[in-house]
């Protein structure tokens, strides 16, 4: 669990979700991120904006993430949607040391292997959205 800041004090969440392994799951996303966004500090809020124009050069892209990903305090993903991108930030945050939480649906994905192997990483299975909430509360210590 990430350790806990003192009251008053905003983490910095990257927030993970697929994009160009498909954007089926953006309006979740973005009740998510808007959800997080009370009281802390989501680096990549624009992964749940409706329309996701992409800034810059691919090299651009990357240099952006992965410097957010050494910034933040917390990874917290949303991988029910598959996507190599998102597989690779995960990698990235555990190399820099930073606490990861996986979101799942059980009911529409079964995780890699690589994922659910991986000691270092926290799961947060889920059936119904509304049960998202209260696992994000215990992640960020709001509850």
């Amino acid at each position: 669990m990430p350790e806990k800041k003192e009251r008053g004090t905003q983490m910095k969440i990257y927030f993970a979700g697929s994009i160009r392994g498909g954007r089926e799951d953006r309006e979740l996303y973005s009740r998510l991120i808007a959800y997080m966004s009370t009281g802390h500090r989501v680096l990549t809020e624009h992964i749940g904006h409706p329309v996701l124009e992409e800034s810059g050069s691919d090299g651009d892209i990357y240099r952006q993430d992965t410097a957010w990903l050494r910034e933040c305090d917390l990874v917290i993903a949303e991988c029910t949607r598959p996507s190599l991108g998102v597989g690779y930030e995960l990698a990235y945050a555990e190399r820099y040391g930073k606490p990861v939480h996986i979101l799942y649906n059980t009911e529409r994905t079964r995780l890699s292997a690589m994922l659910t192997g991986n000691p270092a990483f926290y799961l947060h299975p889920y059936t119904e959205e509304a049960d998202l909430f209260p696992l994000v509360d215990r992640i960020l210590g709001n509850g």
